[in-house]
């Protein structure tokens, strides 16, 4: 049976102000049955440690990708004239606890991979890759990692909590859920409590870039030493909207100074293509600190050059 190839409802159809809430003005189709990836919200933010409202992300960032069109113009790359995309919607999350969460987010991502679609996440805050990864380990076994962030996220615990936004990759590693010698962490900066906070990811045999390394130059030359890093297996890219420089995304929790431009965080996801990707988040974008929209119009993009970069992709010459 051909499978169905739905596309974005076009300006031209209806005016970008108008028509469905969804991203990118998809179908909504609950059931990710027959689709080839899927966008789909995980409104959360109660791992939180600083400024809350990333529970209002998903709804935001599908608001402002109402801008985007099928065709993305410099990688000529067709999505939806080979891959069957959606807007699942979003995750019902217990608001009140997060061991609760774990597990809902968790077996909702099992529902989503038994279908062997692709999600591409709309967080919420970065607790929530966890239970995507617990899931992810199920079908795909040990994943290799592109992260990009401000923080390392790899506290062992917060407030004596062992899951929160700065804990999961540490408890992702002590889960077997990653393969450490797979993994690369872009975009790291800032203070910390000891010197050596970055490290215990280094002696996992994590690649480690802080910002730093990446300042005034182009990222490209980077991604190629990672593609050859993490390839050869499933990976996964985790993209915290803080990895970016809080001049072109203000609207997140905890902003760092002096962090990744745009057109980084775009060549880090374009050098992704060739690579095994079996799913993609953006997280920490925080509606209450972005007035304009930006934050969430910026995450839209970045999110819609993360579907571009699935294998199975056409691109048109």
């Amino acid at each position: 049976m051909a499978k169905t190839l739905h596309q974005p409802l076009g300006g031209n159809q209806m005016p970008r102000f108008g028509g469905p809430a969804t991203m990118m003005r998809l179908p909504a189709k609950p059931n990710p049955k027959g689709l080839d990836a899927c966008f789909i919200g995980v409104p959360f933010d109660i791992g939180t440690s600083n400024r809350a409202g990333t529970r209002h992300g998903p709804r935001q960032i599908r608001a402002e990708s109402c801008l985007i069109r099928p065709y993305n113009m410099a990688t000529r790359a067709a999505p939806f004239d080979s891959l069957s995309v959606a807007d699942v919607g979003d995750v019902a999350i217990n608001t009140y606890s997060i061991a609760k969460s774990m597990t809902i987010i968790e077996r909702a991502y099992d529902r989503v991979l038994k279908a062997n679609c692709v999600p591409l996440t709309m967080g919420g805050d970065h607790t929530i890759v966890l239970p995507i990864l617990r899931a992810m380990r199920k079908k795909h076994g040990p994943l290799g990692l592109v992260h990009v962030d401000a923080h390392a996220d790899i506290n062992d615990t917060m407030f004596g909590e062992r899951i929160a936004h700065g804990t999961p990759f540490r408890r992702c590693v002590e889960e077997g859920l990653l393969d450490g010698k797979r993994c690369v962490q872009i975009g790291l900066r800032a203070t910390g409590y000891a010197a050596d906070d970055f490290d215990w990811s280094r002696q996992l045999g994590f690649r480690v870039v802080q910002a730093e390394e990446c300042w005034h130059r182009s990222l490209a030359p980077l991604m190629a030493d990672v593609r050859e890093q993490v390839k050869g297996g499933p990976v996964y890219l985790s993209f915290d909207i803080d990895g970016l420089d809080p001049s072109c995304a203000p609207g997140t929790g905890t902003p760092e100074i002096a962090g990744l431009t745009l057109p980084q965080g775009i060549e880090v996801i374009r050098g992704c293509r060739g690579l095994n990707l079996v799913g993609c988040d953006l997280v920490e974008v925080s509606p209450p600190y972005d007035p304009s929209g930006n934050t969430a119009l910026v995450a839209a993009n970045l999110l819609y050059e993360m579907l571009c970069v699935l294998p199975g992709v056409a691109y048109r010459a």
